[in-house]
């Protein structure tokens, strides 16, 4: 059986927990200076501290990353409910009314 997670459990994203592995000059430069700036106990810098960083001292980026990732999200939602409402339109019992429901749990009976 899955364990119901609470609120702030759904809410965390593991992959801001992933130590961050340079494969580039860029990211080798970010990890550096993410490095340089936390000070983190075991020398480890994760996604999370990168975009701390960031959000401190390039706001702008952050900021016009989570916008489009808002914009992103609105979008899908609107598009899942308009085709959720298609659906629900094209069900085959959609015109039914609750008389006609209760004699067919009758007649299945």
């Amino acid at each position: 059986m899955e364990k119901i997670k609470t609120m702030e459990e759904a809410m965390l994203n593991p992959e801001l927990t992933e130590v961050v592995q340079v494969d580039n000059a860029l990211k080798d430069f970010i990890v550096e200076y993410t490095g340089e700036e936390l000070n983190p106990e075991n020398g480890e810098v994760t996604v999370e501290m990168v975009v701390e960083v960031l959000a401190s001292h390039f706001p702008e980026v952050v900021f016009a990353l989570a916008e489009e990732n808002f914009i992103r999200g609105y979008q899908q939602a609107m598009t899942d409910l308009e085709v959720s409402e298609e659906e629900e339109q094209n069900t085959p019992y959609n015109h039914l009314t609750q008389e006609d429901v209760e004699r067919m749990k009758t007649n299945n009976e």
